[in-house]
């Protein structure tokens, strides 16, 4: 009698843009991701692994995830980049990074991305609930709200701009006036101080102060 291996009733099926490949090898759009695949994403490209009933995965440019799934779990291990993750009510959802595990609330379907960066990991829900393990420490991240776990202090590593976290320009309390603007006004007025002087005849010696003549 002969066995027959059962087929897995879950299957990935992924779309790409640009260079994406899968355990190595160039991906091309509606081809099949196994369990235990590795994808890869280049610069100015994407991918998403569609999981059926179970969820989907979205992959920004330069992600690398490693992605194991099941007809009740979903695990990813995320070494860089960005992924985006849906799974639905029922389904056991992790995503392990090198600073935490964010782990989906596996009784409501939920939404959310988590971000792998020099010196930390940050996660976003956008619906649902999902708990953020770093160590010892759990933190529930509900949808609309976001966390970090990581060595936010770490040197060597490049800002990471956040939409609406860009510093504001410097100003002098001068109405508001950029400090740009302030000092080309000044130099403006330097400027035609020295004309002044100059039409006058006056000689200007290095610590000499400016002096406006009233008299022509």
């Amino acid at each position: 009698m002969v066995a027959f291996a059962a087929a897995p009733s879950v299957t990935g099926v992924i779309s790409v843009i640009g260079q994406v490949t899968v355990n190595g090898q160039p991906a091309v759009t509606n081809s099949t991701v196994n369990s235990g695949s590795t994808i890869t994403t280049g610069a100015n490209s994407s991918a998403i692994i569609n999981l059926g009933k179970i969820g989907r995965i979205e992959l920004a440019a330069d992600s690398n995830m490693t992605l194991k799934f099941a007809d009740n779990s979903i695990v990813g291990i995320l070494s860089s980049g960005k992924a985006r993750v849906s799974n639905a009510s029922g389904i056991a959802t992790t995503i392990t990074t090198k600073d935490s595990a964010v782990i989906a609330d596996a009784g409501q379907a939920n939404s959310f991305a988590v971000e792998v960066e020099c010196s930390h990991t940050h996660v976003d829900t956008m619906s649902g609930l999902v708990t953020m393990r770093s160590g010892n420490n759990d933190k529930q991240v509900a949808a609309g709200t976001d966390a970090t776990a990581g060595n936010l202090s770490q040197t060597g590593c490049q800002p990471c701009l956040r939409p609406n976290s860009a510093p504001p320009v410097a100003t002098l309390g001068l109405g508001g006036l950029p400090i740009a603007l302030i000092l080309l006004a000044i130099g403006g007025a330097v400027g035609t101080a020295i004309l002044i002087g100059s039409n006058n005849e006056t000689v200007l010696t290095p610590g000499t102060p400016i002096v406006v003549s009233t008299t022509r």
